[in-house]
């Protein structure tokens, strides 16, 4: 008889072999992947139709038009503030060394 825990070692051997022998894992993994985009894509915009229209008073055409500009917005609101805080950690990068340079100069 085969226990629980036999069974699922088995299985991760198999697993583990399996992925062993796969050549390209990107591509063995491309259709979850995109599966898995598309939904959160999906979840998004339907999260953004009910703060636009939380009363279903627009027809849907009008209301997925303007919770993906909204989605839109959002991506694009995140992709600045990633930028600023790159600019910002260089700039903060940059001052250090001149404080190191600076005291080191200074014998401190």
């Amino acid at each position: 008889m085969v226990t629980a825990t036999e069974r699922r070692l088995a299985a991760q051997i198999a697993a583990h072999e399996s992925w062993a022998r796969t050549p390209d894992r990107r591509a063995r993994t491309a259709a979850a992947t995109q599966a898995s985009a598309a939904a959160a894509r999906e979840r998004a915009l339907i999260r953004y139709e009910a703060q636009i229209d939380p009363h279903n008073e627009l027809d849907p055409t009008e209301r997925r038009r303007r919770a993906e500009s909204v989605r839109q917005a959002a991506s694009a609101r995140a992709t600045l503030k990633a930028t600023r805080a790159h600019r910002l950690a260089i700039e903060a990068a940059q001052l250090a060394a001149e404080a190191t340079a600076e005291t080191a100069a200074l014998g401190i």
